[in-house]
């Protein structure tokens, strides 16, 4: 029994792993947040900024 719930316990922490290496994915600019309660990861949050270009104005 024992091997089976530390079986269950490293599927569910790969399966974080995953969801937050996912969330960090092509992020150039922002944040990812993990909120955890009772020792569990309970939600991920990506917020991602982004930057628009200056335009440069070069009338003469």
């Amino acid at each position: 029994m024992t091997s089976t719930l530390q079986n269950l316990e490293e599927q569910y922490d790969a399966s974080i792993l995953r969801e937050i290496q996912a969330a960090l994915n092509g992020l150039k600019f922002g944040s990812v947040e993990i909120t955890v309660h009772n020792g569990q990861v309970v939600q991920i949050e990506r917020k991602e900024k982004f930057r628009p270009h200056a335009q440069s104005n070069t009338s003469s």
